[in-house]
C-alpha cells in the first residue's frame, strides 16, 4: 500500500542518522533544530505556564477547575498548529545544510554525485536555495491561515482538513530537498508528488505524527531530509536522467 510505503521512507531516514560519511552532514540541521525547536518550546512552555498563574489568580476559586481544561487545550493546539509553523521557519534557516545534507543521502545511496561542485559553488547557491524556501513560504501561508480558520468554525471537517493540509505540507517541505538539488522547478515537483499521492501522504502523515511527540521531534528534521531522499531516488530520480 503507497501510504505504508510512504511511511516506511521517513522511518528508513532514521537508520541514516548514523552512517558513515554522513553523521558531519546530520550534524547541523541536528543542532540548528534543537537549538530552536528545543529553545522556543521552552519558552513557550513558561509563558504559558505564566498566563495559567494570572488567569488563575483572576478567576474566582469556584472556577479554579479550568485550569485542569484549558491546559490539555492548549498543549494540543501547540501540537498540532505550533510544530508545522515552527517547522516551516526552522527549514527556512537551515535551507543549505539540509540541501546538503540531501545531496550527500543521495551520493550515499546510488554513488553518483549530483555535481562536482566545491564548497564555494555551495555557498553560491544559498540564494537560490533561500529563494527557493521563500517560495515555499508563499504557497504555505496563505493556505495555512484558510485551513486553520476551517480547524476552528467546522467542528471535525475542519480538523480533519488541517491534519491532510499539514501532512501534505510536511510531503512538500522535505521531498523539495532532493528536487531542488537537481534545479526542478518547484510546480514541477508539487506535480510530482500529486502524482504519488499514496506516498506523499503516507510519508507526511508519518513526519506530522513524530513531530508532534516531544524530544522525538528534535531529530525529525534531518530523518526527514534523509528519508525524503531515499523517496526520491527510488520513485522520482529516473524521471530526470
Amino acid at each position: 500500500m503507497q501510504i505504508t510505503k510512504g511511511m516506511e521512507y521517513f522511518i528508513a531516514g532514521f537508520s541514516m542518522l548514523g552512517q558513515k560519511g554522513l553523521k558531519r552532514f546530520v550534524f547541523i540541521p541536528l543542532f540548528i533544530n534543537i537549538l530552536l525547536f528545543g529553545g522556543s518550546l521552552f519558552f513557550l512552555f513558561d509563558w504559558l505556564t505564566q498566563g495559567f498563574e494570572y488567569l488563575n489568580s483572576a478567576l474566582p476559586t469556584w472556577l479554579s477547575w479550568l485550569e485542569w481544561l484549558l491546559w490539555p487545550l492548549a498543549i494540543l493546539i501547540i501540537l498540532f498548529s505550533y510544530s508545522m509553523v515552527f517547522t516551516v521557519i526552522t527549514n527556512f534557516i537551515a535551507a543549505p545544510f539540509n540541501g546538503l545534507l540531501s545531496e550527500k543521502v543521495e551520493l550515499h545511496l546510488t554513488g553518483q554525485p549530483i555535481n562536482d561542485d566545491g564548497f564555494t559553488d555551495l555557498l553560491k547557491d544559498v540564494p537560490r536555495m533561500m529563494g527557493r524556501e521563500w517560495t515555499k513560504l508563499c504557497y504555505y501561508l496563505p493556505r495555512a491561515i484558510i485551513f486553520f480558520l476551517m480547524l476552528w468554525m467546522l467542528p471535525i471537517i475542519g480538523q480533519i482538513l488541517w491534519i491532510l493540509f499539514t501532512c501534505w505540507m510536511y510531503n512538500v517541505q522535505y521531498n523539495d530537498y532532493p528536487f531542488d538539488n537537481h534545479k526542478i522547478s518547484f510546480n514541477q515537483m508539487k506535480q510530482d508528488l500529486k502524482g504519488k499521492q499514496g506516498l506523499s501522504y503516507g510519508f507526511g502523515f508519518a513526519v506530522f505524527v513524530l513531530t508532534a511527540i516531544p524530544f522525538v521531534n528534535l531529530i525529525v528534521m534531518p530523518a526527514a531530509v534523509c528519508g525524503a531522499t531515499k523517496l526520491w531516488v527510488e520513485n522520482y530520480r529516473s524521471n530526470y536522467r
